[in-house]
C-alpha cells in the first residue's frame, strides 16, 4: 500500500504509518479497505449535510411553482436573507438548535412582530424540509405550539394594530369630485378601485380579457386574488364609463397600463392621495365602503364581506356557501356608486335653548 510521496510524507512519517498498518494487519484489519471505508463514510456524511441556506434554497425551489406569484418567492427569500441567514445561513441544518432560532427572533419579536412571526414560520418550514430529506433529526426548534409559545409573547399581545387611514362615508363625495377633476391614469385607477371596493393590486393588474362589459362584470382570476379564489365584481355604470374611456396601450394587456405598457407601480395610487393632501390611503376606501354598508344601508354584512373578497371566517357557513350573491351585489355596488357621486354638506347646529347670560 502507498504511504504518500516525499517531501509531503517524511521518512519518519512513512515508518510510523507502516508500523500502524502492520498493527492493523495483526488485528485482522485490512488497512487499505479500512481507509476506503472511512473515505466513503466521510463522503456520505458530507452528502447528508447541508447548511440552512442550502436547505432554504432547495425548499424555495421545490415550493415556488405552488405559490401564487413570483413576488411571494421574493418575499420569502428577502426575509430569510435579512433576518435568518446572518444567524443560521452557514450552520448545518443538523446542528441548528433553539438558541440559534432565538438569536434570529428575539431582536425583532417586539419591534417587527408580524415580520418576525413570518420569519419563524419560514425557518420552521425550511427545517421541516431538512428533516423530511434526512438532513437533520429530532424536533423542530422553530415550532410554535408547545415550544416557542412558552418562550416568546404571543404576536397578538405585542403587535400594535395600525388601521389604514380612511375617510368617513360623509367625506367620499367631496373627495370624488376633486379626484374626477384630475387627470392621469393613476387617478382613474383609484376611482375604479373606489367604485369596485377592490384592492390596489387587483386594479393595477386588471386586464382587458377579465372584463365583460356586456354583462357588466369584471372577473379576477384566482391567481391574482389574495384568497386564491376567483372573484366576480359587478360593475356600476360609473365604473363602466371609466373602462370605456380607457385607450388600450399597444401590446399591453393592462387596462390601467403605465406609459410604456407595463403594470402601474404599487406607489401610483398612494401618490394620488398624497397629491390631493387627503387624510387617507387607497386601501382605506375599502373600510369606508364597509362602514357605508353598515351605517347607511340595510344590506347584510356578509354581502359586503363578499364584495371585499374576504374569506368567510365561519367554517360551517363557508362549507355551505355556493353562490356569490352577484345579482344582489350588483344593486349594492350601483347604490355605492350613486352615494360616491353625492356631496354631503354639513349643517350648522343651532341650539334651541340659549343659556341666560350670567347676572
Amino acid at each position: 500500500m502507498g504511504l504518500g510521496g516525499y517531501p509531503d510524507v517524511t521518512l519518519a512519517d512513512a515508518r510510523a504509518a507502516a508500523r500502524d498498518a502492520r498493527a492493523q494487519i495483526k488485528k485482522g484489519v485490512d488497512p487499505i479497505e479500512d481507509a476506503r471505508a472511512k473515505r466513503s463514510a466521510l463522503k456520505a456524511a458530507q452528502a447528508a449535510a447541508l447548511t440552512f441556506e442550502q436547505c432554504a434554497t432547495e425548499y424555495i425551489k421545490a415550493q415556488k411553482s405552488g405559490w401564487k406569484n413570483a413576488k411571494h418567492a421574493q418575499q420569502w427569500e428577502s426575509t430569510l436573507v435579512t433576518y435568518a441567514y446572518p444567524h443560521l445561513g452557514s450552520i448545518l441544518a443538523q446542528d441548528i438548535t433553539l438558541p440559534n432560532v432565538l438569536a434570529v427572533l428575539k431582536p425583532i419579536w417586539e419591534t417587527k412582530t408580524e415580520t418576525a412571526s413570518r420569519v419563524r414560520g419560514r425557518v420552521e418550514s425550511v427545517l421541516g424540509w431538512a428533516t423530511a430529506h434526512g438532513y437533520r433529526e429530532g424536533l423542530n426548534p422553530a415550532r410554535w405550539r408547545g415550544h416557542l409559545d412558552k418562550l416568546l409573547a404571543k404576536p397578538s399581545k405585542v403587535t400594535k394594530i395600525e388601521h389604514m387611514e380612511a375617510l368617513s362615508a360623509s367625506e367620499v363625495g367631496a373627495f370624488m369630485v376633486k379626484l374626477r377633476s384630475m387627470g392621469g391614469v393613476g387617478c382613474k385607477a383609484l376611482e375604479f378601485a373606489i367604485l369596485t371596493a377592490a384592492r390596489s393590486g387587483e386594479v393595477r393588474g386588471a386586464k382587458w380579457d377579465e372584463l365583460d362589459l356586456a354583462a357588466k362584470l369584471w372577473v379576477i382570476p384566482a391567481s391574482r386574488m389574495k384568497a386564491g379564489k376567483e372573484h366576480r365584481v359587478p360593475l356600476s355604470e360609473d365604473a363602466i364609463r371609466i373602462i370605456e374611456a380607457r385607450q388600450p396601450v399597444a401590446g399591453s394587456p393592462y387596462v390601467f397600463a403605465a406609459p410604456r405598457g407595463g403594470q402601474l407601480s404599487d406607489m401610483t395610487l398612494p401618490a394620488v392621495t398624497r397629491r390631493m393632501n387627503a387624510a387617507c390611503v387607497p386601501h382605506g376606501f375599502r373600510s369606508t365602503f364597509r362602514d357605508w354598508v353598515s351605517e347607511r344601508t340595510s344590506y347584510p354584512g356578509d354581502m359586503a364581506e363578499m364584495a371585499l373578497a374576504h374569506t368567510i371566517s365561519d367554517k360551517v357557513e363557508a362549507a355551505y356557501r355556493r353562490g356569490d350573491m352577484i345579482d344582489k351585489r350588483r344593486q349594492m355596488m350601483n347604490d355605492w356608486a350613486q352615494f360616491c357621486a353625492m356631496v354631503e354638506t354639513k349643517g350648522d347646529v343651532i341650539p334651541l335653548i340659549r343659556k341666560k347670560p350670567a347676572a
